[in-house]
């Protein structure tokens, strides 16, 4: 009985395997895409602390609150800050100083200042 010849060998694809080159470019495709949709959303936060000047009043450049009505901010998550601004922007979500204020927001200003909260450290000690 002979081997099969490494040719032959290569002619013939298992149909377990048969496909998976298209699913892959296609997977590949999607991640493209994916990545390409979040990378205009990308934050700056040296030029996030620059603009938080103008939030400094109620939110406080460290992103703790210095007005009782006003949330602290820092340290939330920059994908929850982006929806909130966001949302305030659409009238999504209602409160007379910041429709006003994010009225003159544009995205990349949205992205920055969500990126310098977000990177906000914050700790937290239990009382005792």
């Amino acid at each position: 009985m002979t081997s099969p010849s490494p040719a032959s060998l290569r002619s013939a694809p298992s149909p377990r395997f048969a496909g998976r080159g298209k699913n892959r470019a296609a997977l590949a495709a999607i991640l493209l895409l994916l990545l390409a949709s979040n990378a205009h959303a990308a934050g700056n936060v040296t030029a996030g602390r620059q603009k938080a000047l103008q939030c400094q009043t109620c939110h406080g450049l460290d992103g703790l609150s210095k007005m009782p009505e006003s949330p602290n901010i820092a340290g939330n998550p920059e994908q929850y800050l982006v929806r909130q601004l966001n949302a305030f922007r659409k009238g999504e979500r209602k409160n007379e100083m910041m429709s006003v204020v994010v009225q003159q927001l544009s995205d990349q200003d949205v992205a920055d200042l969500s990126a310098y909260y977000a990177a906000i450290e914050v700790t937290v000690k239990l009382p005792r």
